[in-house]
């Protein structure tokens, strides 16, 4: 009887490992959403404000209750701040603003679904992962994909190039981010160390919005919604995911899942707000999908 249940217990394991990257694929899709709802009542560092010291608050009161463990050395604390410089303040700060600036959001996802050719060049000096000709296949498969769904809204009307370069500087963010988390501090609390990581970006965001944007916020519904799905699902849900992710793969196959953030985001906004999938789109869904299973084949 013990061993079947193990038996049931190893296999419900199994299949929730397996599901992992496919909820964080669709948790960080919705990242896009909730920027598109929220955006219209307040600036974009006001908005980030807003989500970073709410869920930093939160967090503490976790941490203290649940008795996590804090980082020990002064170098764990810089290493866990820089991290969350790079993930959250540099990452979501470039992407808020470049949407804010006009730059659509399938526009800047293209942009910073980049990231996973980036980290798949980084990674082998830097964290001496072997890239496959399989996995480079996979990356450049993903690229394309990605470049099929969003190729309709390329156009005159996607934004200044002042707004197209804080996507790119988003697409280094969450690049660097991913590799500085992976070499750094791959064994962080997820709850200690999320006080840090938006604690230190809540900060700095912080003080860009005071120099920067009036921080007048109009608190209506959506706008509500915008924080409430942003702190409880995207911090809580999809942050933690990608932790998990970092901690258990390479960083190379963990950066091949963003190819597949456009295609959802894209899904998404269909299903949301009507947005139409024409036919390049749908097949440039089917390609992406087959790029990010060639670059988590694993090597024998």
């Amino acid at each position: 009887m013990a061993e079947a249940h193990n038996n049931k217990t190893s296999r419900s394991r199994a299949v929730w490992l397996m599901a992992l990257p496919a909820l964080f694929v669709f948790l960080w899709s919705t990242g896009f959403v909730g920027a598109k709802l929220g955006l219209p009542y307040a600036e974009p560092f006001t908005f980030l404000a807003w989500r970073f010291a709410i869920f930093t608050v939160v967090m503490v009161a976790v941490t203290l209750l649940t008795r996590a463990p804090w980082p020990t050395t002064r170098d764990q604390w810089m290493h866990i701040a820089i991290s969350g410089l790079l993930l959250h303040g540099v990452y979501l700060g470039g992407v808020f603003a470049s949407i804010n600036h006009g730059v659509p959001a399938g526009v800047s996802s293209l942009i910073v679904g980049i990231q996973p050719l980036l980290t798949a060049i980084a990674a082998g000096s830097l964290l001496n992962e072997r890239v496959s000709r399989l996995q480079w296949t996979g990356f450049l498969l993903g690229l394309l994909g990605v470049s099929m769904v969003v190729w309709n809204k390329l156009g005159l009307g996607a934004g200044t190039p002042w707004g197209m370069g804080l996507s790119v500087i988003a697409l280094l963010g969450i690049t660097a981010g991913t590799l500085y988390q992976k070499k750094f501090c791959p064994n962080l609390d997820l709850r200690s160390g999320a006080v840090i990581q938006f604690g230190a970006a809540g900060i700095v965001v912080f003080g860009i919005a005071l120099v920067s944007e009036t921080m007048i916020v109009e608190w209506s519904g959506e706008f509500i919604f915008a924080l409430a799905w942003m702190v409880l699902v995207m911090s809580f849900g999809a942050i933690s995911l990608l932790f998990l992710l970092i901690r258990r793969g390479e960083a190379t196959r963990v950066a091949s899942l963003f190819y597949m953030v456009p295609p959802s985001t894209a899904l998404l906004a269909w299903l949301l707000f009507d947005e139409v999938l024409g036919a390049t789109a749908m097949a440039g869904m089917a390609v992406a999908v087959v790029g990010v299973a060639l670059v988590n084949v694993k090597r024998s």
